[in-house]
């Protein structure tokens, strides 16, 4: 019986409450770059990781008339404990990533932190053991296994003393659940579970910051703090959380003009904002519709599947009006991932045949049409809301600066 239920039930079971913002994650590397006094970031995780070069040239911030921590103790919350703990991480993240300390990137993190966690380390997810008791009950049903059945299994000790049913029981935080599967995979052999499993839970912390992302981001950025552990241990720490979130949120080029399309960005992956509006631009000329959904290829395990997506499709059937043959086209959209697809042949023509038709310069950003899935959401919500949200902490942040 617990060869059904573990690795069927509990597997998908973490996997599903691990966030409810799942985002295809770039992976970074630093480059020279100008283009708005942030660092570039990394071709994404379908890409090989290349090596990294030295430390991107950014632009000199506009000088402050507060030093970095003060301006931050004018712009945190009032309700933030302890104050200099945070302060400082964020400002030490923003010097380890070589920020510019501006009222404006300040709010940017100050706002997703305050969306994603309200300023706790490691966040409380309310009602936690009945999500996934819930979850495990709709799982083994298929088994025609009863849940109490499954639960008497679960009495075994764990590694803590504790039975893994009392331990579901008394959950409260996504690094407890962590911790739960993390024992598990220990005792996988002892468990009947399937030796080398994969720990499910991708995104921690006080930004929810994905771990893929965090382990390919110190593999080409110095990580500034020594830690003992797993990395994945290492981004539930506060400090952590805001050094791979702020490097997620603002460690990377994109000439938007709003900040609420790297929020955006944040939440659907790097550059999703940009190649939405190229899939609208798309849609355009084609006269087909397409989803902008801001992945232009299709993914499978976060790598290319090698089967042609809808945007790859509509492309391909303007390939003699755009003047490029379908492998151009595929070598191009291979960059979606990638500041530098903006600078692509393909994108040049697209946009400007986009321009052209509407007679005006159409949009370079648009939020990508996302809607968000987690057994934690119980209402309707979308990329574009979760980029609106963000964006209302944000402007009331700024409403806070002195300067």
């Amino acid at each position: 019986m617990r060869s059904l239920f573990f690795p069927v039930a509990l597997l998908s079971l973490l996997g599903g409450c691990a966030s409810h913002t799942p985002p295809p994650q770039a992976t970074p590397f630093p480059l020279a770059s100008q283009q708005d006094g942030l660092a570039e970031p990394a071709p994404a995780a379908s890409t090989p990781l290349l090596t990294p070069s030295t430390p991107p040239s950014v632009a000199p911030p506009k000088k402050a008339a507060l030093p970095p921590a003060q301006l931050l103790d004018r712009l945190l919350p009032d309700y933030v404990k302890p104050r200099s703990g945070w302060r400082d991480d964020i400002v030490n993240a923003f010097t380890a990533l070589q920020l510019p300390p501006t009222a404006e990137n300040f709010c940017a993190v100050i706002a997703v932190i305050e969306q994603e966690s309200t300023f706790q380390a490691d966040p409380v997810v309310p009602g936690l053991p009945a999500i996934v008791w819930n979850k495990i009950g709709e799982k083994v049903a298929g088994y025609h296994i009863p849940l109490p059945l499954v639960k008497a299994a679960l009495l075994k000790p764990s590694p803590t003393g504790e039975s893994y049913k009392s331990r579901i029981d008394s959950l409260r935080t996504e690094r407890e659940m962590n911790d739960l599967f993390e024992d598990m995979a220990a005792e996988a052999g002892k468990l009947d579970l399937p030796v080398g499993m994969k720990n499910p839970i991708n995104t921690v912390g006080s930004m929810q910051v994905s771990v893929a992302f965090a382990q390919s981001h110190v593999r080409a950025w110095p990580y500034p703090y020594r830690y003992q552990g797993s990395l994945r241990n290492e981004a539930f720490s506060r400090r952590g959380g805001i050094y791979f979130g702020t490097a997620n949120l603002l460690h990377y080029p994109a000439g938007y003009r709003d900040m609420i399309y790297r929020f955006a960005d944040f939440n659907a992956g790097r550059y999703s904002s940009r190649n939405a509006a190229f899939q609208l631009a798309v849609a355009q000329l084609s006269g087909r519709k397409l989803v902008p959904d801001g992945d232009l290829l299709r993914y499978r395990d976060g790598l290319p599947s090698g089967e042609a997506s809808s945007t790859e499709r509509a492309l391909y059937r303007m390939s003699q009006r755009l003047g490029l043959s379908d492998s151009a086209i595929l070598h191009d959209l291979k960059q979606e991932k990638n500041s530098s697809f903006s600078q692509s042949t393909l994108y040049q023509k697209v946009m400007a045949l986009a321009d052209q038709q509407q007679g005006r310069k159409v949009a370079r950003e648009a939020f990508p049409q996302i809607r968000l899935n987690s057994p934690k959401i119980t209402r309707k919500l979308t990329t574009e809301w979760f980029a609106k949200r963000v964006g209302w902490r944000y402007d009331n942040c700024l409403k806070r600066s002195p300067q």
